[in-house]
């Protein structure tokens, strides 16, 4: 199998290419610049494997929650490639790819994934792990962090836990890591088995998952630099 993958949900870019186990990766810190840094990238590891867009299975991407424009991006950059290459797409889950980068690193099956969603919100959501893949316990959704709930036997994966250092110790978690954030190449990992399903998209029908249904800020607002 042959999969590009992208994510721009957070302030990191991270691109990959690979088989569904081995996997080509860049990943940076790129700020507001992942629109002007992806596609330099996408060639590297391109490049790296020896493939071309053509040859590729499927093109996946980060498809929220997260940053509003870190995931059109994402999602632009996925349909546009898919376009003009004629390979399908698999939207992934940017939290489920947090708890698939639980997994690898910590070895973790239940998991509570948590990121910052500004506003003085969380996006959060929780999974155990079901063979190669993922069982939703509680599905995506923003609120503030008092509203989180998760069992304690759970692995706290993600930056909501350092942005709100008491949430660890209110759900009583022993175990989380806040340095986690979703990756190209765990999302690489989870669009193989969604490839194996059949369950690729055409381009024009690949969406995001914003959660957050209100994405745009007043004036007022911008003004005292509130962040989606």
């Amino acid at each position: 199998m042959r999969l590009l993958a992208i994510d721009s949900s957070t302030d990191t870019l991270s691109v990959a290419c690979g088989d569904g186990r081995t996997f080509a990766v860049r990943d940076e810190r790129a700020g507001p610049a992942h629109a002007e840094r992806a596609l330099p990238r996408v060639r590297e590891v391109l490049a790296e494997c020896g493939w071309t867009l053509g040859s590729l299975d499927a093109i996946a991407f980060g498809a929220g929650p997260g940053a509003f424009t870190g995931v059109r991006i994402a999602c632009g950059i996925a349909q546009g490639l898919a376009l003009g290459s004629g390979v399908g797409v698999v939207p992934v889950g940017t939290l489920e790819a947090l708890a698939q980068e639980a997994w690898r690193a910590h070895g973790a099956t239940s998991v509570v994934a948590c990121l910052d969603a500004r506003m003085r919100e969380v996006y959060v959501a929780s999974y155990r792990r079901d063979g190669e893949g993922w069982s939703t316990g509680s599905a995506p959704v923003v609120v503030p962090p008092d509203a989180v709930t998760a069992d304690a036997a759970s692995f706290g994966a993600g930056d909501g836990f350092a942005i709100y250092p008491a949430l660890a110790a209110r759900l009583r978690l022993t175990r989380f890591d806040a340095a986690l954030r979703p990756t190209a190449r765990a999302i690489g990992e989870l669009a193989a088995g969604a490839v194996r399903r059949g369950e690729a998209v055409a381009a024009r029908d690949a969406q995001p998952h914003y959660v957050r249904h209100r994405v745009a800020l007043t004036a007022g607002e911008r003004a005292v630099g509130e962040r989606l």
